[in-house]
């Protein structure tokens, strides 16, 4: 061993297996848990321990995975395995790309999204403080099938890990597992790794198979187990990665409960692991929060909403709406049935009603789109209203224009701006307009002409229908309409 112990870390991170019982054309570490990848959740714990360097081991899908982790770790050195000869050989083409042959080395696998950082960092600080060339973070579980059993002595001291495949019967009765989580003094680590075997019922190097090497030479192994043993599974098919992330909202939506969130209905409420949340939000059944969604204190999220990229101001209300990539200001009110698509800027109480879609519209403080209209590529001032049924005519086939509505301008029913268009500061639009050309300040704008009415229409064109019965009885009856009542001068 060194003469003289080093604190460099090293963190290797095993991606290199192909994952075919996910039968997926995504390789089983890019599988998503609570709005991350999964391997993405075992970066952010490793990131917790401040490793000098992360290595991670690619092999099935080399260029899919190996660009997701340079994404999340820039630094990161990718270690090629090019025949999946087990956890040994990984650790070895790992401990060839990195150069390392000092401190200390820790392999964790790339499909385990329930560890946390802080159960790494302790998980170091033991196998430092116990000053042991081999640490195994271990767990005590009802059902150990598929997993290495550690095997102790009379004493209580590791004397081997023992895998599925190759343990007795008796042995498959030990109830305490290795989690694929170990440590080791790195100088020993690199003599040992060109002593693994393949002489096992899978033929493979496992990387386990240390412990036996290191205890053959007279050194220190320990075993730490682990008392939330779940951080340590990993998932391999879909119904394993369902469980898995149903398991990780439970213990996102419980922490922020915790931290003085209201949650009416946790069993339907799922909240991404990047969200934000403030003390005092509400949220009702059937929300979803996604991505790296923010929401600031009072706010009321739900019934039944989705989330996604956005930031929620204090106090907001969002009920029965989809958004993504939207901001909507302190007090805003949204839905129910409103769709908010990327680019919407909802200003401090303003108001996008029900059923309201909205595409890259800027809706400033104040100002009301209270229902059943589209709104795209628009910027709408300060205390403006938008009448119902409008439409916002963005795109005329080739070309995606903008309109602006100016500060307190009030706009009719069923309006329709034909963009580019600009309705200026205080002006208004009648009921039914067609709004092709800028709109002065001030101005009201009709098109149109003045309303005809045609006596006898229904009767000369409907004649023997209930419609026509009905109009032949009103004429009848006393104060009846006149032939010209509405009709324009």
């Amino acid at each position: 061993m060194s003469e003289a112990p080093t604190h460099e870390l090293t963190v290797v991170v095993l991606a290199a297996g192909g994952g075919t019982r996910m039968k997926s054309k995504t390789m089983k570490v890019l599988h998503q848990v609570g709005g991350r990848s999964m391997i993405g959740h075992v970066l952010t714990a490793v990131r917790s321990v401040e490793p000098h360097r992360v290595v991670a081991v690619v092999g099935h899908q080399r260029e899919q995975v190996g660009a997701h982790v340079q994404a999340l770790v820039p630094d990161v050195v990718l270690a090629v395995q090019e025949v999946l000869d087990g956890t040994g050989g990984a650790v070895r083409v790992a401990m060839e790309a990195s150069g390392t042959s000092r401190g200390t080395v820790v392999v964790a696998t790339g499909d385990t999204p329930l560890l946390e950082g802080e159960s790494l960092k302790r998980f170091v600080a033991e196998h430092r403080a116990a000053e042991q060339v081999v640490s195994i973070l271990s767990g005590v579980v009802a059902d150990p099938y598929g997993y290495g059993r550690i095997l102790r002595n009379h004493e209580g001291d590791v004397e081997a890990i023992v895998e599925e495949k190759d343990a007795s019967p008796d042995q498959r009765e030990i109830a305490e597992i290795s989690s694929g989580i170990l440590a080791f003094d790195a100088e020993f680590l690199v003599g040992a790794l060109p002593r693994l075997t393949n002489d096992n019922a899978k033929g493979e190097y496992y990387l386990t198979d240390t412990v036996r090497i290191a205890r053959e030479d007279g050194l220190t192994v320990g075993a730490f187990p682990i008392d939330d043993v779940r951080q340590t599974e990993g998932a391999n098919d879909r119904v394993q990665l369902a469980e898995m992330g149903r398991e990780m909202n439970r213990r996102i939506v419980t922490r922020w409960m915790r931290d003085g969130v209201t949650v009416m209905d946790p069993a339907t409420t799922w909240i991404d692991a990047d969200v934000k949340l403030a003390e005092d939000v509400t949220l009702l059944p059937g929300v979803q929060l996604l991505g790296a969604t923010v929401v600031a204190e009072d706010a009321v999220i739900g019934p039944d909403t989705t989330l996604k990229d956005c930031e929620i101001g204090v106090g907001a209300r969002v009920v029965r709406a989809h958004a993504e990539l939207s901001v909507i200001g302190d007090h805003a009110e949204v839905g129910p049935f409103a769709r908010l698509r990327p680019g919407t800027n909802l200003g401090v109480r303003g108001k996008i009603g029900t059923f309201v879609e909205t595409k890259n519209a800027r809706i400033a403080d104040g100002a009301k789109v209270p229902h059943l209209s589209y709104v795209g590529d628009a910027e709408i001032g300060e205390g403006a209203n938008i009448g119902a049924g409008t439409i916002f005519a963005n795109y005329d086939g080739v070309t995606k224009s903008r309109t602006v509505v100016g500060k307190h301008a009030k706009t009719g029913s069923n309006n329709t701006f034909i963009a580019p268009v600009e309705i200026g500061d205080g002006a208004s639009t009648g009921g039914g307009t067609v709004v092709r050309r800028n709109v002065p300040p001030g101005a009201l704008a009709v098109s149109g002409g003045p309303q005809r009415n045609l006596p006898g229409w229904v009767q000369s064109k409907r004649s023997g229908t209930p419609q026509a019965e009905a109009a032949l009885e009103a004429g009848r009856g006393p104060g009846r309409a006149s032939d010209d009542q509405g009709e324009g001068d």
